[in-house]
């Protein structure tokens, strides 16, 4: 065979390789993704969901109780469960076999979705209490360990406990200790020295929700939710650069903002309602302008998230209920919904592959394609575990979808063939 030939098969050879070969699945290392925006960019996923659902491939135990949901990066999966003692437990996504399991704090059901950073080597976590632990992702070795409310005044807005999962910018972790001295704190990231903290008297504590980046008013800044409201912290000092209240609510803050060019689209629960602001440059600080508001009758996400595709944010709506609507964003009109799912409760969202994968608290998932033309269920499933609230956000990773349901863990094969 001549040089041509062998080059010419092997062209044709690469040409047929599956996509899921050709191309290296990217990890999902941080709360609701890389970008934290509950966005996978997975294709070649399963468009229909028949019967049963798709095929169940493995389900592993040992991962204790709680609410965190997953993290995977270099073919690892990350997560929390209460056993014996609060432990971070890394398991191996092809098979859920626990590799490590690590004990960082008394028995208390942990809320937090551990942060990993591959490259390196480090693992973040959070306690209820407010215990932040760094480990060494490879071995569960304890590196270091900070207390909010030692450290920071750290206090949490209400009762359920810290929930967010900790940032990673580059050499630096974000966190959210909510105390009047460090409302919002910058981290070394390999030795947990302060870098710097924001101080906000009277904030009223940390809410439920994470730190995301933004641009916005082309100033970098970190903004999350607190009980007082939503807050743009300064990415370069952690000087408090805006602050919008009226979006808070004084029982649970939760759901983790979106963020387009210079916008910020939140919501929270318990009857508050959602909305849009503009963020623009004044001076050495950023404005927060209301572009609109809506009440909580009309537009709620309580717990569950949103996903901002396009020109819409998809979500679900109601105290205690996750009923599928559609928005647009830039406008605040109602395109449709809400609707009555098949679920029922509260909903935690993921999009994929030009659908939405809703997880209702009553143990049923949901495929929804993502369209603004109208609500179109595309099948749903009872989850084979049914321990407990079904809370913890849905993972897809390498054409698979990953549900945590306290002790155990579910791994489904959603590929298209």
């Amino acid at each position: 065979m001549n040089h041509r030939v062998i080059v010419l098969s092997l062209a044709l050879g690469l040409s047929l390789m599956p996509r899921a070969q050709a191309q290296k699945t990217a990890d999902w290392p941080s709360w609701r993704g890389p970008n934290r925006d509950a966005i996978s960019t997975e294709t070649g996923l399963l468009n229909h969901w028949e019967g049963d659902g798709p095929p169940l491939l493995w389900r592993a135990k040992g991962f204790g109780s709680g609410y965190s949901s997953l993290t995977i990066a270099g073919g690892k999966i990350y997560t929390m469960g209460s056993l014996d003692k609060v432990n971070v437990i890394a398991a191996d996504a092809k098979d859920g076999r626990i590799l490590w399991s690590t004990p960082i704090a008394n028995a208390d059901d942990p809320n937090c979705s551990p942060t990993v950073d591959a490259a390196a080597k480090l693992v973040f976590a959070l306690t209820k209490k407010g215990d932040l632990v760094c480990l060494d992702s490879e071995t569960g070795r304890e590196v270091w360990r900070k207390k909010y409310a030692d450290e920071f005044g750290g206090r949490m807005m209400s009762g359920w406990g810290y929930s967010e999962s900790p940032l990673v910018d580059g050499d630096r972790l974000i966190c959210t200790p909510g105390g009047d001295r460090g409302v919002v704190a910058a981290l070394d990231k390999r030795t947990g020295n302060i870098l710097w903290q924001t101080e906000m008297q009277g904030g009223g504590g940390a809410g439920y929700a994470s730190p995301i980046i933004s641009n916005g008013g082309g100033v970098k800044q970190y903004i999350t939710l607190i009980r007082d409201g939503i807050i743009g912290v300064a990415a370069n000092d952690g000087r408090l650069l805006w602050h919008y209240k009226r979006i808070g609510n004084g029982t649970a803050n939760i759901p983790t903002p979106l963020i387009k060019d210079d916008y910020v689209f939140c919501s929270t629960g318990y009857g508050t309602g959602a909305a849009l602001l503009k963020l623009k440059k004044n001076g050495n600080g950023v404005d927060a302008e209301e572009v609109y508001f809506k009440g909580g009758n009309t537009l709620q996400n309580h717990h569950g998230g949103m996903v901002m595709l396009g020109d819409y944010v998809y979500m679900g709506h109601g105290h205690n209920s996750g009923q599928p609507v559609c928005v647009e964003w830039k406008t605040g009109n109602i395109k449709w919904g809400p609707v009555t799912g098949v679920g029922t409760g509260s909903a935690a969202l993921l999009a994929a592959d030009g659908h939405l994968n809703f997880r209702y608290q009553n143990h049923v998932m949901a495929l929804v394609e993502a369209t603004p033309e109208g609500y179109k269920l595309k099948g749903s499933f009872k989850l084979a575990a049914t321990r407990g609230e079904s809370w913890p956000h849905p993972v897809i990773w390498n054409k698979k979808l990953f549900i945590r349901t306290q002790d155990e863990l579910l791994c489904y094969d959603i590929a298209r063939n």
